[in-house]
């Protein structure tokens, strides 16, 4: 059966960097991140044929590379295995935005292959269960089952069966929340996440301690989710933000993500805040040059502003915070 799902991306305001499981894809610590809205969403449509001698795979409009491809066969071998079938599958597949350019188009793309792939094979998944599934393709994927505020739980086990994500509050609730992106670099990033990671968690000596200060961040953002408090909020995503980025650049070799408008725009969110007396914007950078500020329905316009007379900003994006997973009657092929 010919199958087609949407997700969005997430990102993520307490971040995942690290793995104590590689081939699983288990964190070392837990995440919460904002789905976003259809700006940056992927589109998947999956259908196995006993007519196919290996997997296709279209990714806007072009043919994959081997690397995509062998990554994408590797996650369905996965969804094969849960079926037990062997068919092979088409994928084509389409994004919204720059993939691999640090504004987690693998979280979206797994989330929506997850969800196509599982149905169109015959396998009947709830949410919970998809979550897992979608971790195997890309860990922050599982968030991206999800709308609103969404917790990836680490778990323990050494099966990965307690780690999968959870809701922690609707996307209605934070319906005033904008994530303002620039676009700084919307090319592909030199180091994967992937590799960053396994860069960072082998030699940077700052890693176990931020191990260690990430639960204070997690707790001080949970509650803060449950009041709906952004302002509650604010200080510990710019921390966390900062905390990842200054293990990668402890690490041998340092892996950078930042370029100089980046640097320029945390200085411009830190003076906005500082002319308010109080943070009524955030800063957050995943793996990637290009800058999140989290902010309000009310800030939203007084952010946007000041990006756009900065140098070195290819794109300017508001984005409100949107739903999880869904399927579609339109297919891609």
């Amino acid at each position: 059966m010919k199958t087609t799902a949407a997700a969005n991306a997430n990102i993520a305001v307490i971040k995942y960097w690290g793995r104590r499981n590689e081939e699983l894809i288990l964190p070392n610590n837990n995440s919460i991140s904002f789905t976003m809205d259809s700006q940056l969403e992927t589109l998947t449509t999956v259908e196995f044929s006993e007519k196919l001698k290996r997997d296709e795979l279209d990714i806007d409009g072009k043919t994959a590379t081997e690397k995509e491809l062998k990554r994408a066969s590797k996650f369905l071998d996965v969804v094969r295995k849960m079926a037990g079938k062997k068919m092979f599958a088409k994928i084509d597949s389409i994004n919204t935005f720059p993939k691999a350019a640090g504004l987690a188009s693998s979280a979206s793309s797994f989330a929506a292959m997850a969800a196509a792939a599982s149905k169109a094979i015959g396998i009947r998944l709830n949410e919970k269960e998809l979550s897992a599934l979608a971790r195997r393709g890309s860990g922050s994927a599982s968030r991206s089952i999800y709308g609103g505020a969404v917790e990836w739980l680490a778990g323990v086990k050494d099966d990965g069966s307690d780690c999968y994500a959870v809701p922690l509050a609707s996307y209605e609730k934070w319906k005033d929340l904008r994530n303002v992106i620039a676009i700084t670099n919307s090319h592909e990033k030199k180091v994967s996440s992937t590799d960053g990671m396994k860069i960072t968690t082998r030699t940077s000596p700052l890693y176990p301690a931020r191990l260690s200060s990430v639960e204070k961040r997690l707790a001080v953002v949970r509650e803060a989710i449950k009041e709906n408090d952004f302002e509650m909020m604010a200080p510990a995503i710019m921390q966390e933000s900062n905390n990842m980025h200054a293990v990668m650049l402890d690490s041998t070799p340092p892996v950078i993500y930042l370029n100089s408008t980046s640097f320029k725009i945390i200085e411009k969110v830190i003076e906005l805040n500082d002319s308010y007396g109080r943070p009524v914007a955030a800063y957050t950078f995943d793996a990637g040059p290009n800058a999140h500020i989290y902010t309000t329905k009310k800030y939203e316009k007084e952010v946007s502003e000041i990006l756009e007379h900065m140098n070195g900003i290819e794109k300017i994006m508001v984005c409100k915070v949107g739903e999880g997973v869904r399927y579609l009657e339109k297919h891609l092929f």
